[in-house]
């Protein structure tokens, strides 16, 4: 399938996108980052691994597809991309917009948000209310997206690193997470806070600058600015400041408060 999809990637200008063929192969695709056999990007020996031929699939269906209608709650949708039909073993609020290629583990939990194609949300995740998950955005297990979250996917260009966020982190409310920017296992992302790949997360110990766009595994993190000259003045650029290390496996105050909502309840319950 994989050689299949880069030899039609390659001709897409050429063949026509339309044909059974083309459009068998990309559903196959779809099917498989739908049911979880298979990932846009995953973390190996530490580093984000992009599988390019899995991006092609959502850029091809993208190019095939013709806005379909369909009924969402009282609302008239008209989308290229259907929601998913099937979801085993996920607690799924009313209002949750969750599409076709996206997969999502049994045991997480998604409040009314929106998750895109090509997303992996990990088991005993808490996907809170109003929460935007871009296309191809990895999500860990253990993960809680507090309310208003955004996360930036990256479809484009298929090579391009997604958003990563790795197990037991905690994002703040109404952070935004762009541009392939990651966020370490454990680690805790203040309220507001604003990562992308190129804002600088910055040791408040020491001033060290710790990296561009990457939140070290176990820290906690909260927005910031540091002042720059330019012509005209002096003005504060944002920034991450890390104001705690963590021992591996410690669990910050504000991550523990969501395991009553994580803990599936028995299969029989006497009202």
């Amino acid at each position: 399938m994989q050689s299949e999809l880069e030899d039609l990637w390659k001709r897409r200008d050429e063949v026509p996108l339309q044909s059974a063929e083309a459009v068998a192969a990309v559903d196959a695709a779809i099917g498989l980052l739908d049911t979880g056999r298979a990932r846009v990007a995953e973390l190996l020996d530490g580093e984000v691994v992009v599988h390019e031929w899995l991006k092609n699939a959502i850029l091809l269906l993208y190019k095939q597809a013709s806005p379909q209608p369909s009924q969402f709650g009282p609302f008239q949708c008209a989308d290229k991309i259907p929601l998913k039909s099937t979801i085993d073993g996920v607690q799924v609020s009313p209002g949750a917009v969750i599409r076709r290629g996206s997969y999502q583990e049994p045991g997480a939990v998604v409040m009314p948000s929106h998750i895109g194609i090509g997303s992996y949300v990990g088991e005993g995740t808490l996907v809170d209310s109003w929460v935007g998950i871009g296309s191809c955005a990895q999500i860990g297990r253990n993960v809680h997206l507090s309310g208003g979250v955004g996360l930036g996917g990256m479809i484009e260009p298929p090579m391009a690193k997604p958003v990563v966020i790795e197990d037991d982190a905690f994002i703040g409310a109404r952070s935004m997470v762009y541009s392939g920017a990651r966020v370490g296992e454990g680690a805790l992302l203040g309220a507001g806070a604003l990562l992308t790949d190129t804002i600088p997360v910055i040791d408040a110990a020491t001033g060290e600058e710790l990296s561009r766009g990457e939140v070290p595994p176990w820290t906690v993190a909260v927005p910031a600015n540091r002042p720059r000259e330019f012509a005209g003045g002096t003005f504060g650029l944002p920034c991450l400041l890390v104001i705690k290390h963590l021992k591996k496996g410690e669990r910050h105050d504000k991550a523990k408060l969501n395991d009553a909502v994580r803990t599936q309840p028995p299969a029989t319950l006497t009202l």
